[in-house]
């Protein structure tokens, strides 16, 4: 895993940008801050729709394309806390700057702004895991390291259920170390629960999620369906390993171009439109997909420079391949949802 995240600056990724090529004109509105988070304070939040931060930009081809936000998006961001760990730390410092500056121009710009067209973006900051956290032997260590990340998660959702919500539609999106938190918030906090009249859907990207994780939240088996959630993990179609098979059926798997769980191939004619390391550009019909066994499966992306990318682990791409496909999606899901009400 850690050799795959060191390929996220290569192609699908970066962990900063350059401010020619986005839409987003304005400084971070980030504080140094210090201690547990405090999320009454707009500084423990990576996005927030009382500021102005990466989460609002719009690639150029599509911002005419925004609608009313009448939704809330829950944006949990995937690890950003990768090489040595400082002083054995296992867990990010709430206020470091040059960390919450690299999550703030890789996932949050690249991955939660996926999500803008139709609702208001809410990314906390929190004390997430190392990377190397997901390999570690010693289990009370990683449960540890990953318990106190998820207490940061779990109170930036009930200060925003307190203070944000007003009975508005929730989405729950994530991706990688976010999604390992989002699964467990949905358990919490929708699973049976009221909330769950609420529930948009869930879009647990980048983890494998085992079938009948929830007694109540059913998989969204086409793009009608609301209350649900989807999941995937993307390879090349040649991919062969342990990790993901074409055999193994107790992952969830959903197609993000036909939103079906079917494992026919999807033509690269129905995707609508990847947005990678330059924000302004859409790419259209990049690669087939099909949804068979525990993964999604890809043909090799096409775009300038593809070429480099020589990896057939495309987990840094789970969000950035299928972008527009995503928008889509979210917005549609939240058109069927109050349509319903």
């Amino acid at each position: 895993m850690v050799r795959l995240y060191g390929m996220i600056l290569i192609v699908f990724i970066v962990s900063s940008c350059s401010k020619k090529t986005v839409s987003y004109t304005g400084e971070a509105a980030f504080k140094s801050v210090s201690g547990v988070p405090d999320y009454g304070n707009l500084d423990y939040w990576a996005a927030h729709p009382d500021k102005k931060d990466p989460s609002d930009t719009v690639p150029r081809p599509l911002i005419s394309n925004q609608n009313t936000k009448e939704a809330d998006v829950f944006f949990l961001h995937p690890t950003t806390l990768m090489g040595l760990r400082e002083n054995g730390n296992n867990n990010a410092k709430i206020d470091d700057a040059l960390l919450n500056y690299k999550t703030d121009y890789s996932p949050i710009i690249y991955q939660s702004s996926a999500f803008n067209e139709s609702a208001r973006v809410f990314a906390p900051r929190y004390r997430q895991a190392h990377i190397g956290m997901y390999s570690e032997k010693d289990s009370a260590m990683k449960y540890a390291a990953f318990n106190l990340a998820y207490e940061d998660v779990k109170k930036a959702f009930e200060y925003y259920l307190k203070n944000e919500n007003k009975g508005r539609p929730i989405i729950i999106a994530s991706h990688s170390q976010g999604t390992t938190h989002a699964t467990r918030l949905l358990k919490e906090f929708f699973d049976g629960k009221a909330l769950s009249n609420q529930m948009v859907c869930a879009y647990l990207i980048g983890m494998p999620v085992k079938k009948g994780s929830y007694e109540n939240i059913s998989v969204c088996t086409d793009s009608t369906k609301t209350g649900c959630f989807v999941s995937w993990r993307t390879f090349r179609e040649d991919y062969s390993d342990d990790w993901a098979n074409r055999v193994d059926t107790n992952i969830v798997v959903v197609n993000p171009v036909t939103w079906k769980t079917t494992n026919e191939i999807a033509d690269k004619s129905l995707q609508k439109g990847a947005v990678l390391y330059n924000l302004n550009k859409v790419y259209k019909h990049t690669q087939t997909s099909q949804a068979e066994g525990s993964a999604l499966w890809v043909s090799h992306p096409k775009f300038p420079g593809s070429f480099l990318y020589r990896s057939k682990n495309y987990h840094a791409g789970d969000i950035n391949l299928f972008y527009v496909d995503i928008r889509k999606d979210a917005s549609r899901r939240i058109a069927y949802f109050l349509q319903s009400k």
